[in-house]
């Protein structure tokens, strides 16, 4: 890119959500640095002030809870009034509670799911929407997670709802596409997060871990960040409806079998 080329987001606006901290914090300080204003969505009122002071003018924050279709819709509204519409949207909010199938409470499933799942679901109907009314056709990347393809012990719902990410991204992607409206998913695999922070602090579990991985570390956020900063960008103009999976080659591998970790 030579100095009087334009950074390849400049004059878009961006929706991300879960941007307080990980993957989502990653995701918006590159569009950022790349010409996007963005409006950050996260329920860590905290952190989502500090990304704000961090980015200036560029970021909008929202705090919102991304499993309430109101406080969704309203955060799609705020980019409009803020910046003026809507281009690009990246859903990376997530979490998990953990439990065998035989123990686990539902009250555990349907946080799990409803965030992982449901909140994509009401995220892409809203920003859809709005991207629709405008006319000019744009981009959402959807973060799911190798364990759409992987199933973990003791984590049921979290792969059931990335699994449901993933075909979500696709389904959308169909219906959107006369539109102009271009719908991708990307699977991570382990990578450095606070969601992931008990795995990499607990030796035996992160031995377990990268011994199936063959680039034998986990991947940053910054390592996702930029897979899906490229989906959104108009370098991937001809892609919609596919999954990337972003994991140093684990699919390739073996997921870790934590069933009898801690009894020996």
């Amino acid at each position: 890119m030579s100095d009087t080329t334009p950074p390849r987001f400049a004059g878009r606006t961006a929706l991300v959500t879960g941007a307080a901290s990980g993957i989502g914090a990653a995701v918006a300080r590159r569009l950022v640095v790349e010409g996007a204003s963005v409006v950050a969505v996260d329920i860590a009122a905290d952190a989502l002030a500090q990304l704000a002071v961090d980015l200036g003018d560029a970021c909008a924050p929202v705090i919102a809870d991304v499993t309430d279709e109101d406080a969704v819709a309203a955060a799609v509204t705020a980019a409009v009034q803020r910046f003026g519409g809507l281009d690009l949207a990246f859903n990376v909010a997530g979490s998990s509670r953990y439990g065998a199938v035989t123990d686990l409470a539902v009250e555990d499933w349907d946080f799990t799911v409803d965030l992982v799942q449901k909140a994509v679901f009401l995220c892409v109907k809203h920003q859809a929407r709005q991207l629709v009314a405008q006319g000019r056709g744009g981009a959402i990347v959807n973060v799911a997670s190798l364990n759409a393809h992987i199933p973990m012990v003791g984590g049921s719902p979290y792969s059931t709802g990335k699994a449901g990410v993933e075909m979500f991204s696709k389904n959308a992607a169909l219906e959107l596409a006369p539109a102009g409206i271009r719908v991708n998913a990307v699977l991570p695999g382990l990578i450095d997060t606070p969601l992931v922070a008990p795995v990499l602090g607990y030796e035996p579990a992160k031995d377990l871990f990268l011994e199936r991985i063959p680039l034998r570390r986990p991947g940053s956020p910054d390592e996702v960040a930029g897979p899906c900063l490229y989906l959104a960008s108009d370098d991937a103009a001809y892609i919609t409806g596919t999954s990337l999976v972003i994991d140093g080659g684990w699919e390739i591998s073996n997921y870790a079998d934590l069933s009898n970790l801690g009894t020996a």
